[in-house]
């Protein structure tokens, strides 16, 4: 007799990352003025908006960096800002974060760059750590002479991947990009798009990127956040986020369209 198959489980795709109105002032002046929206798991967000609408001070509140005026983040379902130090040390080991320069330490080789979090958290064999290494600079895409290097002698995009590589060192959950291809040249811009979308799609990391990247938003991603007025201003895909009448949005994506003539649809 030929035993039932095991019923098939679905994967979890719960929201991982979870903001539920962010207040943000400095001063007189009000940033985030309720600013709510959550992310599932295995899926690519960008997060975009004009000059000052404060999507880079989103980032750092989310990660536990810069303490909001009022509302919760929850990553991975533990409030970033309430939850016990423990636990929000525990968090923090899943995730990782690429800041807009790399923000690579110079006096380290590349290796050495991503062995720091290896370090720091896990009581590792040095031999496993160096094969670990290895693993994370052959997931960024980078050659197997890169580790030796010193980051000063890597162009730009390469010090970018080399940051990835840091940052995916502890197979973290979810990983977030501030402006991940500010600076480089479109080749090497479009190059790194498609390593991030594999990230996703091959290895089921949650990344939540920041960019003002057109071809980022209408190549890779899943989904678009909007920020403006200190609130969300739209939610959803590219075609969705396009069809509502904001002056600044469509502003914003007709740039696109009068430059290479594309249609957001697609078609």
């Amino acid at each position: 007799m030929v035993a039932d198959p095991e019923p098939q489980v679905a994967p979890d795709r719960g929201p991982v990352i979870e903001v539920d109105g962010i207040v943000t002032r400095f001063g007189a002046q009000t940033v985030h003025d309720g600013v709510s929206f959550s992310v599932p798991r295995g899926s690519l967000v960008a997060l975009i908006g004009g000059s000052g609408s404060g999507k880079s001070v989103l980032l750092r509140e989310m990660i536990g960096l810069h303490r909001p005026s009022g509302g919760q983040v929850r990553l991975l379902g533990t409030d970033m800002w309430s939850a016990p130090q423990a636990e929000r040390n525990a968090v923090r080991r899943r995730f990782g974060m690429m800041f807009q320069d790399g923000a690579l330490f110079s006096s380290l080789s590349v290796a050495q760059n991503v062995a720091v979090p290896l370090h720091e958290h896990t009581r590792l064999a040095a031999a496993t750590i160096d094969q670990l290494v290895a693993l994370r600079l052959l997931q960024a895409g980078l050659p197997a002479d890169a580790g030796g290097k010193m980051p000063s002698a890597l162009s730009g995009g390469m010090r970018k991947r080399a940051a990835i590589a840091r940052a995916i060192a502890l197979e973290p959950e979810i990983l977030f990009l501030d402006e991940p291809t500010s600076g480089l040249d479109p080749i090497t811009a479009r190059g790194f798009d498609r390593l991030v979308r594999s990230l996703v799609d091959e290895l089921g990391i949650t990344v939540l990127v920041v960019t003002h990247d057109l071809d980022t938003l209408l190549t890779v991603v899943d989904r678009v956040i909007v920020l403006s007025q200190g609130r969300v201003l739209a939610d959803g895909s590219v075609a969705e986020v396009t069809a509502v009448d904001d002056r600044w949005l469509n502003e914003y994506f007709s740039v696109r369209t009068m430059l290479h003539g594309d249609r957001i649809d697609g078609s």
